[in-house]
Parts: C-alpha cells; structure tokens; sequence
C-alpha cells in the first residue's frame, strides 16, 4: 500500500470452462462466453472482459485499504459491499456483435475469506493476489461464494 492508502488486487486465474457452455442448473447452453471483474453495482459493466477459453487470465483492480475496526477494509471501484462482507464479483457472461455483455454466472471472491495476516502483509507489500481456477466440478464456469481452497490468497509485490 502506497502513503495514500492504494493497494492492488491482482486476480489471476487458469483452466476456464470455455468459448461454449452446455447448459447448467440455472442457465441455458450459452456460446462467446467471456469473465470480466463487475463494476461495483453495475451488473452490464465488467472490466476488461476475456475469452472463456483463453489458456490464463488476469485483471489488475486499484483499491483502498484501511484500518477499521474490524480489520482491513478494502473498498474501491469493483469491490462490491452486501450482506456478508466485501467481495469482488467475476461475471460471466456472453458479448453479442456490437459487444454487449450479458452475464448469466458469478463468483464472488470474499475478502473476509482472506486471512488477516495476508491483508496486513498486503498493505505492506502493496498487492493482494488471488489464484484460482474458474472451471467448477460440473465443467461450467465457477459461480457462488469463493473461498479457500478454491482460492489463495497472498501477498505479493506491487
């Protein structure tokens, strides 16, 4: 974290489901999926939306980080606050022709999920990493509460 309160969350993720999806419990058999990190209560905007068969992807989110006193709070321009703590959302979703998204999944990376001690030592370093996996056991695209071990969390250079 930089004197002003700035720390980074680098999202880094592998074996995504792919470019078509069969259809899943809540949803119908989708094609040119993508996953985009969802702006803060704005479900249609997601930044820098990816291919859902790419090899690897990542996203890079400016946050600001203070003591509270529950913790650490992080909050920002993607970092979502509702019932159950702060979280930032991967939306998947499909882009049409004229690049609209459309999303019909998420996941919800929870930071109360984070371990103290890897936040404080975050604000430190200046980055705050997630590596997960975004396929889920069904071979669709991860959705719901993500947590460890689907996720790890570490501290990382800025």
């Amino acid at each position: 974290m930089d004197d002003d309160g700035v720390m980074l969350i680098r999202i880094e993720a592998t074996a995504l489901p792919g470019r078509t999806i069969g259809p899943g419990p809540t949803f119908d058999a989708v094609d040119n999926v993508h996953v985009g990190v969802q702006r803060k209560d704005q479900p249609g905007e997601v930044l820098d939306p990816q291919p859902g068969d790419a090899r690897s992807v990542a996203w890079t989110l400016e946050c600001a980080a203070a003591a509270s006193d529950t913790g650490i709070d992080i909050t920002g321009r993607y970092v979502q606050n509702r019932l159950g703590g702060r979280f930032v959302y991967l939306s998947w979703g499909t882009l049409d022709d004229a690049g609209l998204f459309t999303m019909f999944r998420r996941a919800k990376l929870m930071f109360a999920a984070v371990p103290p001690r890897t936040v404080e030592a975050a604000t430190r370093t200046g980055c705050l990493t997630a590596k997960l996996l975004l396929t889920d056991g069904a071979g669709h695209p991860l959705c719901g509460a993500v947590r460890p071990p689907l996720v790890a969390w570490t501290a990382t250079p800025r």
